[in-house]
C-alpha cells in the first residue's frame, strides 16, 4: 500500500504547482486550461510547462491563461495572447514556418555539410613525392649525423 501511495505521489508531482486557488470552478473550462499550459513554457524554469513550474512567474501566467479562458478565449486566442506579450520563445514547439525556417532546417543542413566535408577530406589521395637526389643528400647527412 505505502509504494502504491509513493508512486501515486511522484505521478501527481506535476500537479502541486497549480494552487487551489487557481482550479477553475468549470471542469471542462479547466481541462482546458491544463490542455493549454502544458504547451507553455515558462520563463524562469525553460523546460517546464506553466503548469510544473513552481515560479511566481509561471503561477501569474497560469491565473492570465485561466481569466483569457473565461473571458471567452479560445485556446488559439489565448496562446496568442501570452506569446504577443512574453514571445515566441514561451511556447515549447514553436512554429515550423516563417523565420524559425531557418533554425528548424539549419541542423540537418549542417549535419549533411559536415557529412560531405567528411566524405571529401577521407577520398583525396594524398600526394606522394620522389625526392630529389639533393634532398635525398640532405637526408642521408642528417640521418648520418
Amino acid at each position: 500500500m505505502r509504494r502504491l501511495a509513493l508512486v501515486l505521489t511522484f505521478l501527481a508531482s506535476p500537479l502541486w504547482a497549480v494552487e487551489p486557488g487557481e482550479i477553475l470552478d468549470d471542469p471542462v473550462l479547466e481541462s482546458r486550461a491544463r490542455e493549454v499550459s502544458q504547451g507553455l513554457r515558462c520563463p524562469v524554469c525553460q523546460n517546464e510547462t506553466i503548469d510544473e513550474s513552481n515560479a511566481s512567474l509561471a503561477g501569474d501566467l497560469r491565473v492570465v491563461l485561466r481569466e483569457r479562458l473565461v473571458a471567452g478565449d479560445t485556446n488559439e486566442e489565448a496562446v496568442e495572447f501570452l506569446v504577443a506579450r512574453y514571445g515566441e520563445f514561451i511556447l515549447l514547439e514553436p512554429d515550423k514556418g516563417g523565420v524559425n525556417l531557418i533554425l528548424w532546417g539549419a541542423a540537418p543542413v549542417l549535419f549533411l555539410l559536415a557529412l560531405f566535408v567528411g566524405w571529401r577530406t577521407t577520398q583525396r589521395k594524398s600526394e606522394t613525392h620522389d625526392l630529389t637526389d639533393e634532398e635525398k643528400a640532405e637526408l642521408d647527412k642528417l640521418l648520418s649525423s
